[in-house]
């Protein structure tokens, strides 16, 4: 009997090591993990960090042609013309993501829109620049959407990549009274909204009321200024959600951070926790088996 109870107790303690040790094994496993996830998002951070002073300043230089566009719209009184629903909406993105909610915003603010006015959906066609866009769009709109431009937001965007963009969109033989650009508006480093841009075509500019105010402007030059004025717009709203993008997603690798920081606190008190414990109970063990022999 007495060497039975020898057999037994070296046996059941060799299991509750083995399941302590596994415990142990997991939660190093997990905290090791999240380490790691630390230190990519505290990297990533660090990037959009040095790309956003980069954006922040093409930014300033792209204002002003977004900016008098806008003013030359405004002064002039141009507007959609009556009796022609044709309308189109342009979607600026990008491919990327892990910047939270920039552009589901810009996506539900086009979505929630359309279902308001269901007669818009029917006349209306989506031009979605960025993969993030079509992808939420797609799924009820997909019978709107004109075309996607993919790859958008690996590199800074530039006036050249608006302009082909522009050529696109006049080249696809899609003919619309007035339309928008939504895009997100930076505001701060911290804060961005979702705005738009308003988009018309040629017969509506040549019959604005105020358009005489400027001189020499046939036919031609209306023609002209309305490609330039289609690009500096695509420009202008590109560089204000490149620099959104950026900021959002360094705020978001923050708080990412902060969380794998809080996360790693528990890990490694838990795992602090479950070693002892396992300690004890070898402790336990050796001492109960001992005085068993006595």
């Amino acid at each position: 009997m007495l060497r039975q109870t020898l057999t037994l107790v070296p046996a059941h303690s060799q299991q509750l090591q083995q399941r302590g040790m596994a415990t142990l094994k997991s939660i190093s496993l997990r905290l090791k993990s999240v380490k790691n996830i630390q230190k990519i998002t505290q990297s990533m951070k660090m990037v959009s960090a040095a790309k956003y002073n980069r954006a922040e300043r093409d930014l300033k230089q792209a204002r002003p042609l977004g900016e008098g566009t806008k003013a030359f719209y405004e002064k002039a009184e141009i507007a959609a013309p009556e009796g022609v629903p044709s309308k189109l909406v342009i979607a600026i993105t990008s491919d990327r993501g892990l910047c939270g909610a920039c552009h589901t915003g810009v996506a539900r603010n086009i979505r929630d829109q359309l279902l308001a006015n269901p007669a818009d959906k029917e006349n209306t066609k989506i031009i979605c620049v960025g993969e993030k866009s079509r992808a939420v769009l797609a799924r009820i709109f997909a019978n709107n959407i004109l075309f996607v431009a993919s790859e958008v937001g690996r590199l800074p965007p530039t006036f050249t990549d608006a302009s082909k963009l522009a050529a696109e969109i006049l080249n696809s033989g899609y003919s619309f009274a007035s339309g928008r650009i939504v895009y997100n508006k930076f505001k701060s480093v911290v804060s961005y909204g979702v705005a738009d841009l308003p988009l018309y075509d040629k017969d509506s500019v040549a019959t604005a009321p105020k358009l005489s105010i400027y001189d020499s402007l046939d036919d031609s030059v209306i023609q002209s200024y309305l490609e330039f004025s289609l690009a500096s717009l695509l420009f202008y709203s590109m560089k204000e959600g490149a620099c959104s993008e950026q900021s959002s997603r360094m705020t978001a690798m923050d708080n990412a951070s902060k969380n794998a920081g809080e996360m790693i606190e528990k890990l490694t008190l838990t795992f602090n926790r479950t070693r002892q414990a396992v300690i004890t109970r070898e402790l336990i063990e050796i001492i109960s088996g001992a005085a068993a022999l006595d």
